[in-house]
């Protein structure tokens, strides 16, 4: 009798054998590439989550650059304090210490109901006479608004020219007794290439409509009427800048030739002369004069983006023409 009953017909004994081996490696298979799935599939899930945690968290932080730079800090202070503005670097146009946005925190602090005083804490070298000129003129319009408010001027590392300037229009004027106080002067600087071109045999095209249109050209030699005409400009504007300091100062001031010869002075020597009215810091003039210990700082901060740029190096063309002296007109330095 045959046996192929317990199996298909034709089937051997080994094959039958072998069936279900093959059967479980198959399972078994399965099993793993499920598995490789599943923990796939938690693997995306757990990556976009945290890509999403990370996205937020930025726009967190954008938001609040963003709030920060508009909405006025007496709105989240529920206390009397101190407003603090900062002057820092080169006073002008495009830059942090430009004068809208040093008039824009001024208004901010005087018109909080909360501000007791504000305080301008500097550390310039000056800059711009015009952008000095506009805020000199903020201060005291709104000093007369607000007379029961005062303002002071803190002067760290160095408050000259035009940052003193500034610094003049206050009601009092603070420093250290290391500070560098005064430099009160008007500078042009700019270079001569005209024998550089002619060894390098570069022909000069300069056309022009009027007689004057080229008026300091670097590549063309200096006229004694246009080196003539530029130092009335210059005096001028001095004389500006002399008018308001002593408007600022008053009394105050000692009499001393060299007060407006563009000398710098330490804070030590700058109270002696009457530059400033005592030796401090921010802190102190918040505690011992203002009394109201508390700061806040109401100074207009760059955009973010705006200070990525700058961080990543593009203020660095700028501040190398500042120094070389390539930018155009007189600066309070």
């Amino acid at each position: 009798m045959s046996n192929n009953h317990w199996g298909e017909p034709g089937e051997s004994e080994g094959m039958r054998s072998e069936r279900p081996s093959t059967q479980r490696e198959w399972r078994l298979i399965e099993k793993v590439v499920n598995n490789l799935n599943v923990e796939h599939r938690r693997a995306r899930r757990w990556g976009i989550f945290f890509k999403l945690l990370t996205f937020i968290y930025l726009f967190a932080l954008l938001w609040l650059f963003w709030s920060g730079s508009r909405f006025g800090a007496d709105s989240v202070v529920p206390q009397a304090h101190t407003a603090v503005i900062e002057v820092n670097g080169p006073i002008m146009e495009g830059e942090e210490a430009s004068a809208d946005a040093i008039i824009s925190a001024l208004r901010r602090a005087f018109k909080a109901e909360r501000s007791r005083a504000v305080v301008l804490r500097i550390n310039s070298p000056g800059g711009s006479p015009v952008q000095a000129g506009y805020v000199y003129d903020e201060i005291k319009r709104l000093r007369q608004l607000h007379p029961q408010k005062k303002l002071y001027a803190v002067i760290s590392d160095i408050g000259a020219s035009g940052a003193y300037y500034i610094a003049a229009a206050a009601d009092e004027i603070y420093a250290d007794k290391a500070s560098l106080v005064g430099s009160i002067g008007v500078i042009s600087a700019s270079f001569g290439f005209v024998e550089l071109i002619d060894k390098l045999g570069v022909e000069r095209r300069t056309m022009t409509a009027g007689e004057n249109k080229a008026f300091l050209d670097p590549f063309s030699p200096l006229k004694e009427e246009e080196r003539e005409f530029w130092q009335t400009v210059l005096e001028t504007t001095h004389q500006q800048f002399i008018r308001q300091v002593k408007q600022g100062r008053g009394e105050r001031l000692k009499e001393d030739d060299k007060l407006f010869s563009g000398l710098v002075w330490t804070g030590e020597q700058a109270l002696d002369l009457g530059l400033i009215d005592g030796l401090g810091s921010t802190s102190m003039v918040a505690r011992e004069i203002v009394g109201v210990e508390k700061l806040v700082d109401y100074t207009v901060r760059p955009e973010p983006l705006d200070r990525i740029i700058e961080r990543l190096g593009v203020g660095v063309a700028k501040q190398l023409a500042l120094e070389l002296g390539l930018r155009a007109g007189p600066a309070l330095r």
